[in-house]
């Protein structure tokens, strides 16, 4: 498989989500078979003034190509300079441009999933990333911006005729935020409309799910977004699928609490011991999502302040496995 002239060694792609695909998280989802993995979005706005906390947010891993940076705005010469700006700090291999994201501070503002209810614009600021930068553009969007304005199919030839080497559709609208079910068949006419790849987003929870969603949908691509959160053997076991027709069992209570503590030490490399261990609060209880009985480990995870703290709680949670 190949966006434009990078080649992508795999079906499964990790979506770009604020706030969780950091390096660490991004690391452990390449190592378990994420063929592509995508930076947090950052704003070409801030890549502009110069802001100095944005530069952390585009540092790719060591070896973590193909990767893409993603960026959002909605002003074309800024998102150019932003595209520019980025690739030059991240060494990327694509430039995605963010015209899904559904959150009302970035709505209000005219960008993310904004954008889908103006065409021109979007097409005007996709043009000015395109003649920006000499490597792949992609971009991410919804199915439409609600009930009453589904354009997906129409935005999505938009984007090819503009020049854009792959898109990536989530099938649901703003208005649904991560709420219902995510439309396939919405993505299918997509994928029916254009010529370039398409990576179908949107309710991919199991190793099924991804099966399902390319042959469902004719998709070059399957995106994992929540379906990975905590659980990042999705990618291996749904390859394995894809590869044999068969799928590995699910990790052991072990193999979880050890993955989510070498997260959480791969972040305090990149972050420090403080704000790691804050954001250690939402990774491990999502490792820890679906076993029972652990209603108080739970409740000590967010008080952590401390590595040893972590340690101890591990700890205690592989004497649970004796």
């Amino acid at each position: 498989m190949h966006i434009a002239n990078v080649p992508i060694r795999g079906r499964l792609i990790l979506a770009p989500m604020a706030g969780v695909t950091d390096r660490a998280f991004r690391q452990i989802c390449r190592e378990q078979g994420a063929a592509l993995t995508v930076t947090e979005m950052v704003s070409a706005k801030a890549l502009h003034f110069g802001d100095k906390k944005t530069p952390r947010l585009l540092a790719l891993g060591a070896g973590e190509h193909p990767a893409a940076a993603q960026i959002f705005g909605s002003e074309p010469e800024t998102m150019a300079e932003g595209a520019v700006r980025a690739r030059e700090i991240s060494g990327c291999d694509i430039i995605d441009i963010n015209m899904g994201c559904p959150a009302p501070k970035i709505v209000n503002n005219g960008d993310g999933s904004a954008l889908m209810r103006d065409i021109k614009k979007a097409e005007a600021v996709l043009r000015a990333v395109r003649a920006a930068v000499d490597c792949p553009v992609t971009v991410k969007f919804r199915r439409g911006w609600d009930e009453k304005s589904v354009n997906c199919v129409e935005f999505a030839q938009m984007c090819e005729q503009a020049g854009a080497d792959l898109i990536a559709v989530h099938g649901r609208t703003r208005a649904q935020q991560y709420e219902g079910k995510a439309d396939w068949d919405a993505i299918a006419q997509v994928k029916r409309a254009v010529h370039i790849p398409v990576a179908a987003n949107g309710d991919v929870f199991t190793p099924e799910d991804a099966a399902e969603i390319l042959s469902y949908t004719g998709a070059d691509f399957a995106m994992i977004g929540r379906g990975a959160l905590g659980n990042p053997w999705l990618f291996a076991r749904a390859n394995a699928l894809l590869e044999t027709g068969s799928v590995p069992p699910e990790p052991s209570f072990l193999e979880r609490v050890d993955t989510a503590v070498r997260q959480i030490e791969l972040a305090m490399d990149d972050k420090g011991e403080r704000v790691a261990l804050l954001e250690a609060r939402k990774h491990v209880n999502w490792y820890l999502k679906g076993v029972p009985g652990l209603k108080e480990f739970k409740k000590r995870v967010s008080t952590l302040t401390t590595m040893d703290e972590l340690y101890a709680l591990a700890q205690q949670l592989r004497a649970l496995a004796d």
